[in-house]
C-alpha cells in the first residue's frame, strides 16, 4: 500500500489543496479501498451518477496484457472492439505482436448512467478450461475493473459459481465528468486499476496531469492510503496518452493474472527456530519486567524518604506577602513560617526558588508601569541580570499552575523558576517564569524595521506545534492550552519559540470561565466561544490564527479579517489567480524573500486549522508532518 503524501519537498503544498480548497471534478465519486475480491459494497465500489442530468460519454479504461490476453487481438476480443481502433489508440502496429506482461493498453468505452451508477456493459462468455468463479472473472480476467458483488447484482440467476458457456453481463467501472457544475475543463475520467508500484507521483507523470486533479477526482482525504487491486479515476483534459518513458510499475501481481496457484512448502527447521526464538524472547522479557518492578519499588521508597526530609527543611522557608491586586503597589515582609502545604510540595518534581516580595520589587523597580508587559505581568531582572517574567494570580490558580509545570519538561514551553506566597493574604500569589530576551512574537511581527526572516517564522511555527503536540499527546492527563496567541509566544536569542500561559484545563470537557472566553473571542474556536467546549481542536484553531499572523504580519483582532484575506484559497481569486492572492496576503516586510511553495502550503495549512467544523481541522500530529519539511 502507498501513502498519499509528499512527492517532493517543493510540492508539499499540493496535498492539502487536494480536498480542502478546490472545486471537485465530480463530488460524488469516492475511492473504494477494499480489495477487489471483497463482496461487500462500499462507496466507490461503483461510481454514482444522477440520471436526471447525466448523459452518456465516450471515455477510456486501462487494461494490462497478461499471458491469457497477450496481444491486441486478444484484448479486442475480450472487449468486443475493432483491433484497428486499439492499434491506433495505443500507437501499435501489429495486432498479433505479443505484448510484455503488464503492458498497459488504453481501451475506449461508452460510459452510461444506468439507475444510480455509471457503467460500461460488456458480455463475457465463460470459455472451456477456464475459471467459473465470479471473483476470478472480476479480479483476474477484468483486472478489478468490476467487483464480484457487482457481477452478482447483474447476474442474479447465476449465483457466485457459473458454468462453462454461461453468458454474463459485466458492468465495468467508469465515470463521466460533471462539467455542468464546474469549470475544471476535464474531458475524460479514465478508469485505472492499481497494481503494486503505482505511486501517485508516477501516475501524475504517466498521464501528464496535476496531482491535485488526481486527488480531487477520487475525493481523497488528506494522507489517505491507497492499495493495489483497487481502481482510481484519472482526470484528463485532452485525449489520453500514456507516457511509457516513466519508470514503469512492476508487472501485475498474480492476483491480477489468471495463473495456477502453487502450493507453498513449509520449512520445518525454520519453523522450529522461530518457535524457539519466541520462547527465549518471552523469558527474557519476563525477566526484564521483574527487574524493572524491583527497581521501581526501591525508587519509590527512596523518594518517600527524600520527600520527608525536604518537607522538614521547607518549613523554615520564608513566604512574603503581596498586597491586593487592586492597589497596584506591593508591600509585605518575610515570614519564618511556610505556606507550602505537603500535598503541593509532593507535586513539584523540581526545586522552585522561594522569592521574597523585596526580591520582586527590586527586580521590577517597585512594579513600575515601564516594567509591565501584560495583564498583571511584569518584566524583571534577577541578580544575574537575566530577564524573568513575574505574574500575579490567585492562590488556587497558582497551585494548579505549579501542578501542571511539575509534569512538564519541554524546551518549547516557558520554564517556571520560582514562587512568592503571601503570609496574611493567601488569595494572591506570584509566579516567576523565565523571559526570553527577544520578547513576544506579536511585538516581533509588528517591528517592520527589523522583520523576521521566513526561515525564522517557519522555525517558530514548528516550535509551537511541537509544544502543543507535547501537551496533547505526551503528558497525562493531556492538556489543552486554550490561550494560544502571538502574545503568549516568546522568542529566545537563537530564535526558538517558547509557549507560556498554559491554563489548567484538561484536553476534553467544558470550560466554565466564560468571562475569559469573551476576552479572547477574536482568536479562539467557535465551539469554545459558543458553549465552552474544550478539546485539542481549540488549540488547533488558535494555532491556525498564529500561522496567519506569521504569514501576513497582521494582527486579527476580531477574528474575521483573516478569513476574508485567504478567500483566494477557496477558489475566490482575483484576475491574477491564486498566486497573486497569496502574494498580496504575505507580509510586505518579507519582500518576496520566501519559497512560494512553502508559503502556499503554510496558508493552506492555516486555513485547514481555522475551519468552523472541528472535525475538519487536522491534528497536531498531522501539522508536524507538514512543518518538519520546512525547518532547515
Amino acid at each position: 500500500m502507498y501513502r498519499i503524501w509528499f512527492a517532493a519537498e517543493t510540492m508539499v503544498f499540493i496535498w492539502f489543496l487536494i480536498f480542502l480548497f478546490f472545486n471537485p471534478i465530480n463530488a460524488r465519486q469516492y475511492y473504494d479501498p477494499s480489495d477487489c475480491s471483497e463482496n461487500t459494497s462500499y462507496p466507490g465500489s461503483r461510481y454514482t451518477c444522477n440520471h436526471s442530468y447525466q448523459h452518456p460519454c465516450q471515455t477510456f479504461l486501462v487494461y494490462r496484457a497478461s499471458h491469457y490476453f497477450k496481444t491486441i487481438s486478444d484484448v479486442s476480443q475480450l472487449f468486443q472492439l475493432d483491433p484497428a481502433e486499439l492499434l491506433h489508440l495505443n500507437n501499435l502496429k501489429s495486432q498479433l505482436k505479443v505484448l510484455e506482461p503488464g503492458r498497459e493498453v488504453l481501451v475506449p468505452i461508452k460510459c452510461s448512467c444506468l439507475g444510480q451508477f455509471f457503467q460500461a456493459t460488456f458480455n463475457y462468455t465463460v470459455p472451456e478450461n477456464s475459471t467459473v468463479d465470479l471473483s476470478d472473472i472480476a479480479c483476474r480476467i477484468f483486472e478489478g475493473l468490476a467487483k464480484p458483488g457487482t457481477l452478482v447484482e447483474e447476474n442474479t440467476s447465476e449465483g457466485n459459481n457459473v458454468e462453462v458457456g454461461t453468458k454474463l453481463h459485466v458492468p465495468l467501472k467508469c465515470a463521466c465528468p460533471d462539467n455542468s457544475s464546474n469549470s475544471s475543463g476535464v474531458k475524460y475520467l479514465v478508469t485505472y486499476p492499481l497494481v503494486k508500484g503505482d505511486e501517485p507521483s508516477i501516475l501524475s507523470e504517466k498521464f501528464s496531469i496535476s496531482p491535485v486533479d488526481l486527488w480531487v477526482a477520487n475525493n481523497f482525504q488528506p494522507w489517505q492510503t491507497i492499495y493495489p487491486n483497487t481502481t482510481v479515476l484519472i482526470p484528463l483534459k485532452t485525449d489520453p496518452v500514456i507516457n511509457f518513458s516513466i519508470p514503469r510499475s512492476p508487472p501485475p501481481s498474480p492476483g491480477f493474472l489468471p495463473t495456477i496457484l502453487v502450493q507453498k512448502t513449509t520449512n520445518t527447521k525454520l519453523r522450529n527456530l522461530y518457535i524457539a526464538g519466541s520462547v527465549v524472547g518471552f523469558i527474557l522479557l519476563l525477566a526484564a519486567l521483574i527487574v524493572c518492578g524491583l527497581h521501581v519499588k526501591a525508587l519509590r521508597k527512596f523518594k518517600v524518604v527524600k520527600l520527608q526530609s525536604f518537607n522538614t527543611r521547607s518549613s523554615q522557608l520564608s513566604c512574603p506577602t503581596p498586597s491586593s491586586p487592586r492597589s497596584g503597589q506591593l508591600t509585605g515582609r518575610s515570614s519564618a513560617t511556610s505556606c507550602l502545604s505537603p500535598d503541593l510540595l509532593a507535586g513539584i518534581k523540581y526545586s522552585l526558588r522561594n522569592y521574597s516580595i523585596e526580591d520582586l520589587k527590586r527586580a521590577t523597580d517597585d512594579f513600575s508601569e515601564e516594567r509591565k508587559i501584560g495583564d498583571q505581568a511584569y518584566k524583571g531582572l534577577n541578580m544575574d541580570n537575566a530577564e524573568m517574567m513575574i505574574k500575579l494570580m490567585r492562590f488556587e490558580q497558582t497551585r494548579q499552575v505549579i501542578d501542571i509545570h511539575s509534569k512538564i519538561n519541554h524546551i518549547n514551553i516557558l520554564n517556571l523558576l520560582g514562587v512568592c506566597y503571601g503570609e496574611n493574604d493567601y488569595s494572591w500569589s506570584y509566579l516567576v517564569f523565565e523571559l526570553p530576551s527577544n520578547g513576544c512574537l506579536r511585538d516581533l511581527l509588528s517591528n517592520s524595521s527589523n522583520p523576521l526572516r521566513w526561515d525564522k517564522r517557519t522555525q517558530i511555527a514548528f516550535d509551537i506545534a511541537t509544544a502543543l503536540h507535547y501537551l496533547h499527546y505526551c503528558i497525562f492527563p493531556t492538556y489543552a492550552h486554550l490561550s494560544v496567541n502571538s502574545r503568549n509566544i516568546f522568542v529566545t536569542t537563537d530564535w526558538r519559540a517558547k509557549l507560556t500561559n498554559i491554563r489548567t484545563n484538561p484536553a476534553v470537557g467544558s470550560y466554565r470561565g466564560n468571562e475569559n472566553i469573551e476576552s479572547v473571542k477574536g482568536c479562539v474556536a467557535p465551539e469554545y466561544v459558543i458553549n465552552g467546549s474544550v478539546s485539542e481542536k481549540v488549540d488547533i484553531f488558535a494555532f491556525g490564527v498564529v500561522l496567519l499572523e506569521l504569514i501576513s504580519g497582521k494582527d486579527d483582532v476580531d477574528g474575521k479579517s483573516f478569513k476574508e484575506c485567504i478567500a483566494f484559497l477557496g477558489g475566490k481569486t482575483t484576475e491574477g489567480g491564486c498566486f497573486d492572492g497569496l502574494r498580496s496576503f504575505m507580509d510586505p516586510c518579507l519582500k518576496e524573500d520566501y519559497p512560494l511553495a512553502e508559503a502556499l502550503c503554510l496558508n493552506v495549512l492555516a486555513k485547514a486549522c481555522v475551519e468552523e467544523d472541528p472535525l475538519h481541522r487536522p491534528s497536531m500530529d498531522d501539522i508536524l508532518k507538514v512543518l518538519v519539511r520546512m525547518v532547515r
